[in-house]
């Protein structure tokens, strides 16, 4: 019975691995395909963030945007533009890369929301892929001031920093937040996770 029990444990980790790589390969690959504009690159690494999140769930989903984030911490260039490592994570823009955990956790939560609707969930998820894409926002534009402010003798506002760093990448953002949520209800469809 105890051998049974082991096994069955072992071949749950043995299929969440490849799960969890498979996300973390997307958001890289999301990453590197970058359209460098002013301070923050466009990328579609909130499209595979959001799909990750809501594909696979809270433990999967937050596992692989954090394994994700430990690969480009550790100096793997796994973020846009190939960066990595802790200069990467502390610049002014690492707080959008640290607030993919929030992008991510919230259509993960909504996953386990039982709405059979198609058009009902895919709502569901695309509002709470917008509300983890505004949270994860807020978290790296008050990170962008810290880090720009820190020592500067004609600081940045708050208005300033929206206006370079998120009000470009809203409607781009939103038109991937709705992609994201589409093809996690399709996805969905073809084999739950």
């Amino acid at each position: 019975m105890k051998k049974s029990v082991e096994t069955k444990r072992y071949r749950g980790i043995a299929r969440e691995i490849p799960a969890v790589a498979l996300g973390v390969a997307l958001i890289t690959v999301c990453a590197w395909i970058s359209l460098p504009v002013g301070e923050v690159p466009f990328t579609l690494q909130t499209f595979a963030v959001a799909l990750v999140g809501g594909l696979y769930g809270v433990k999967r989903g937050t596992a692989a945007v954090a394994v994700y984030l430990l690969m480009g911490l550790i100096g793997i260039p796994v973020f846009a533009g190939f960066k990595a490592g802790v200069p990467a994570l502390m610049g002014a823009t690492g707080g959008y890369i640290l607030g993919f955990l929030f992008a991510a956790l919230l259509p993960a939560i909504v996953k386990n929301i039982p709405i059979k609707n198609r058009w009902g969930r895919m709502g569901m998820f695309y509002i709470a892929m917008i509300l983890g894409l505004a949270v994860c926002y807020a978290f790296g534009t008050a990170w962008f001031l810290l880090v720009y402010n820190r020592g500067a003798a004609d600081p940045m506002g708050v208005s300033a920093a929206l206006m370079l760093c998120v009000v470009p990448y809203i409607v781009p953002d939103l038109v991937k937040s709705a992609l994201a949520a589409f093809l996690t209800v399709r996805l969905e469809a073809l084999r739950p996770y």
